[in-house]
């Protein structure tokens, strides 16, 4: 896949992928095509993929609508449960009003709570997430996600064949492998490409509903930095910088231009948005794929387990390969 277009007008591209993906999802409904909505990166995307389903990812990026969350929530609950709730109370988030499923998980009280006020005027299923990663916690999210199948089957009145099950595993994992390749090139030192460009891309994608078309997009994309690094598109070196915690989007991406506009370089991100959810794979030769599929996910190192080994190796790994 050869592109024509210039670096800044793709990473607008990609910028502009969430708006544009309004207008897919209503596209989406049009043709019958199941739309499922999400808050978290533990929800095993694999399986509503494997039954024909796309995924979202649901609004919760903006102050606009916590005000109106607050009349039914307390004020002293996360901005991000707030923001959650008051776009899908108020319509404003149209892949929420596009959705045919919420899928929730246990990552913490405050969003418990928020998918049972939800749960009046929408279909919501509450994957049960364990709080550590250990055998007994991968046996329960190993139930979790069959329960999850099955629950997807009765809503949508179809079966998900273990075919498509791993045709979905290969799928996501290809994507998984662009974004890996892509999100690389911040290794190199002096940097090829800004902290705000490349975080286009990484949220740009998740909008997108062709997971067959992103990993040629963006191997596309990663050649074309390359070749003008090569040449001559190079940064001035400047201190590098790792972002964790939560997710970033929409209001909270001031974070990345704060830092770039005052003397620095976003090399990383290892937050929800980054590498957390991409960093490893679904494992393709585990015979038993609900098992590949549990492990994985449940592998993501989020701040909500305890203990948390995996967000510490991830950490250490990246603040050594990127030079942090």
């Amino acid at each position: 896949m050869k592109i024509r277009k210039e670096l800044p007008e793709i990473f607008e591209d990609f910028a502009e992928a969430r708006r544009n993906s309004f207008i897919a999802a209503k596209k989406l409904k049009d043709e019958n095509i199941p739309l499922v909505g999400v808050f978290c990166t533990y929800m095993p995307q694999e399986l509503p993929l494997a039954m024909g389903a796309s995924v979202v990812s649901l609004c919760s990026m903006s102050d606009e609508t916590i005000a109106e969350a607050e009349k039914e929530l307390p004020r002293n609950l996360c901005p991000l449960i707030k923001s959650s709730y008051g776009f899908a109370k108020t319509d404003k988030c149209p892949f929420f009003y596009f959705s045919d499923l919420v899928v929730g998980e246990t990552t913490c009280d405050g969003k418990k709570k928020m998918y049972e006020y939800l749960s009046e005027f929408k279909p919501v299923h509450v994957m049960e997430l364990p709080n550590s990663q250990s055998e007994e916690g991968l046996k329960l999210w190993k139930k979790e996600v069959i329960k999850f199948k099955e629950v997807l089957e009765k809503q949508f009145e179809t079966t998900i064949s273990d075919e498509n099950i791993k045709k979905a595993i290969k799928l996501k994992n290809e994507e998984r492998k662009a974004l890996k390749a892509f999100y690389g090139l911040g290794k190199l030192d002096p940097p090829a490409i800004l902290g705000q460009d490349m975080f286009k891309v990484l949220y740009g994608t998740t909008f997108k509903f062709d997971k067959a078309e992103v990993p040629k997009e963006i191997y596309a994309l990663s050649e074309k930095i390359k070749g003008e690094y090569e040449v001559e598109k190079k940064y001035e070196k400047k201190p590098r910088i790792l972002i964790t915690g939560c997710p970033i989007g929409g209001a909270t991406e001031k974070v990345i231009k704060a830092i770039e506009d005052n003397g620095a370089h976003v090399v990383a991100f290892e937050n929800c948005t980054g590498a957390k959810a991409i960093d490893e794979l679904v494992d393709e030769n585990n015979p038993d794929i609900y098992d590949a599929i549990a492990r994985k996910y449940l592998n993501i190192g989020c701040s909500c387990m305890t203990p948390n080994p995996n967000r510490t190796e991830l950490l250490n790994r990246m603040i050594d390969e990127y030079k942090v």
